[in-house]
């Protein structure tokens, strides 16, 4: 089959003085700098691949330095890292934020204290080193989420919420289903604002090029109203597939640091979770997934959101770190095993036949994708390509390939060319 490389026009609007920009927005909060000098100030690392992330909490790091107070770095990422305090230091340490690095602390514990609940009944918890601070930066970026659609989703709210629960917290953020996430995201984080000592916001947005494209501060008086309008800001810088429907889409690379679900489902599509509807579009007939990431650490939260993968990628899992993240989250049908074959040949060639007798190749709407974030470089087949140029999508032709095989593995992979 041949295939051609293409590449995506999307826009490519990119913040240049990332330092200065983090410091402008540190010095225009009020209550930050209002703590006294000596102030311990926690600051929160996720689990997430943020572009720039090292950068960004270096230089809040140099800022608080600078006027006298004495920063250290949180891990706020819920049930992440298996659910332990060391699970949690190596996933930071594979993102490359390290005491050595950053130049403080990182206190990691799962020790959380309870502050109270919320007037719908919810426990409100809240990470025990960071609670004990004088003050807290909750920086996280913003984009949407990948089991609910809000006026909060994924980012600052989620973090205060969620990520400095911990595995606690999150448990009972999530205990309600996917149809309760953002009421109990707004509860809860509402309730965490006003009894835990967080200071304010940094919200990070990417482009469609997984670039840091805006760094703002949020006020603890303003989070909500002003989260909201960067989750729009986020969703309009979205990438997406270039075709709402295809036949067979191939990722070839899954893992926690492109999407918290292994694949963005707001890319393809597939949200699999009990009592919530599919999305209309995309519509993927065969998702094949061939590889998980190193730096999913054997996270394969996602995986059932294929329908053929191999057993590479099935003997990288770590069981215990996904079925502790699938049953925090309650979303059991996101791990369950899909097809899976001894090589990347056969996972291809029976994924295509599950289409159907009548199905052929040169009639086959495929895209091969190297993972869920990065969707600017893809290989299509020459049908996919007709029906670019008749919805008039903005896209230039790289080169052209063969589908084709070394030792059973697809020789061509986007994730060796262009993703580090």
């Amino acid at each position: 089959m041949i295939l051609y490389e293409i590449e995506q026009k999307f826009k490519r609007e990119k913040l240049i003085d990332l330092k200065g920009q983090v410091r402008s927005e540190l010095k225009l909060n009020k209550q930050l700098n209002s703590l006294p000098k000596k102030a311990e100030i926690a600051i929160t690392a996720g689990s997430r691949g943020i572009d720039n992330i090292v950068v960004i909490l270096k230089e809040i790091i140099n800022y608080l330095h600078q006027y006298g107070y004495r920063p250290f770095i949180v891990p706020a990422m819920g049930s992440h890292g298996g659910a332990t305090a060391e699970g949690q230091m190596d996933v930071l340490r594979y993102l490359g934020i390290t005491e050595d690095v950053m130049g403080v602390q990182i206190r990691s514990s799962m020790e959380v204290i309870d502050l109270g609940t919320t007037p719908e009944g919810l426990p409100v918890y809240m990470d025990k080193q960071a609670y004990h601070a004088d003050g807290i930066i909750v920086v996280n970026r913003i984009k949407a989420h990948t089991a609910f659609r809000g006026s909060v989703e994924s980012g600052l709210s989620k973090m205060a919420a969620i990520g400095l629960g911990k595995q606690k917290g999150a448990s009972f953020v999530h205990s309600e289903g996917a149809a309760n996430m953002e009421q109990n995201i707004l509860a809860v984080s509402k309730y965490a604002l006003h009894h835990a000592p967080i200071s304010m916001g940094l919200a990070i947005i990417e482009n469609s090029y997984d670039q840091t494209a805006i760094i703002q501060g949020i006020d603890v008086d303003k989070w909500f109203e002003q989260e909201s309008d960067l989750l729009r800001k986020s969703k309009d810088l979205m990438p997406s597939l270039p075709l709402k429907e295809v036949d067979l889409l191939v990722v070839e690379e899954m893992g926690k640091n492109y999407s918290g679900t292994g694949m963005d489902p707001n890319i393809i599509g597939r949200w699999r979770i009990d009592g919530v509807d599919e999305p209309k579009e995309p519509s993927i007939k065969r998702l094949a997934v061939l590889d998980l990431s190193e730096q999913s650490f054997g996270n394969a939260q996602g995986i059932g959101l294929a329908d053929f993968t191999t057993e590479k990628l099935i003997n990288k899992i770590d069981r215990d770190a996904t079925y502790m993240n699938a049953l925090t989250s309650t979303f059991l049908r996101r791990v369950m095993f899909p097809l899976y074959y001894a090589s990347e040949r056969q996972v291809l060639e029976y994924a295509f036949k599950s289409l159907g007798p009548k199905a052929k190749w040169e009639e086959t709407d495929y895209i091969q994708i190297p993972n869920t974030l990065h969707l600017n470089k893809m290989l299509v087949s020459e049908s996919v390509l007709r029906k670019l140029d008749s919805n008039v999508i903005d896209y230039t032709i790289e080169r052209k390939v063969r589908l084709d095989f070394i030792n059973e593995e697809l020789k061509y992979r986007l994730s060796n060319v262009y993703i580090t």
